[in-house]
């Protein structure tokens, strides 16, 4: 499918976590300039790819195609409680096959977590955009990719063969920027 673009998108803490110890997004994580950029990005994908648990939570959110990875469903099936969402089990189709029962075959497709989904796109990310919080720390929280803390979210992304772009300021105040890691 090569006329699908994938990119990822995530906020981490300074210490590489998504979420707190129980596992939520805490509001320190939670910022305007980020929120912007995301939303802004969200707007133009053709479809967002997440776990069960990952939801970004915004006014345009019911309206946006989805894919929803979930092991519920042998494979594929409408999601009852969303119209423009598609319940998928990677182990009974695949993304191809996915997107296909979607109705998208070409355009951007934008993950959005959780880790393990990031995970399963690590080889496949055209960009991933990578948001960082220095001044939040998130001690026992949940790594934003498989491996971290380990290793630092860069670590990870760099040895999928991604390559740190030019970074923007997201928010001043509070130091957040976001990079862009591209595809060598």
């Amino acid at each position: 499918m090569a006329a699908l673009r994938i990119e990822g998108y995530v906020i981490v803490s300074a210490d590489g976590m998504l979420a707190d110890a129980s596992n939520v997004m805490p509001d320190d994580l939670k910022f305007e300039g980020d929120k912007a950029f995301f939303t802004a990005a969200l707007d133009r994908a053709d479809l967002i790819v997440h776990g069960r648990n990952s939801y970004e939570d915004q006014p345009n959110s019911p309206r946006r195609k989805r894919l929803i990875l979930t092991r519920t469903v042998r494979s594929l099936a409408p999601d009852p409680a969303n119209p423009n969402a598609t319940l998928w089990n990677p182990e009974g189709a695949s993304f191809e096959v996915a997107c296909g029962q979607s109705g998208t075959g070409a355009g951007t497709v934008a993950v959005i977590g959780g880790p393990n989904v990031f995970g399963m796109f690590m080889d496949r990310y055209d960009v991933f955009w990578l948001s960082q919080a220095p001044r939040v720390r998130l001690p026992d929280g949940e790594g934003c990719f498989p491996g971290v803390p380990a290793r630092s979210p860069q670590q990870v992304l760099a040895s999928h063969g991604l390559r740190a772009g030019q970074s923007q300021m997201l928010d001043p105040a509070a130091g957040v920027t976001v990079t862009p890691w591209r595809r060598a």
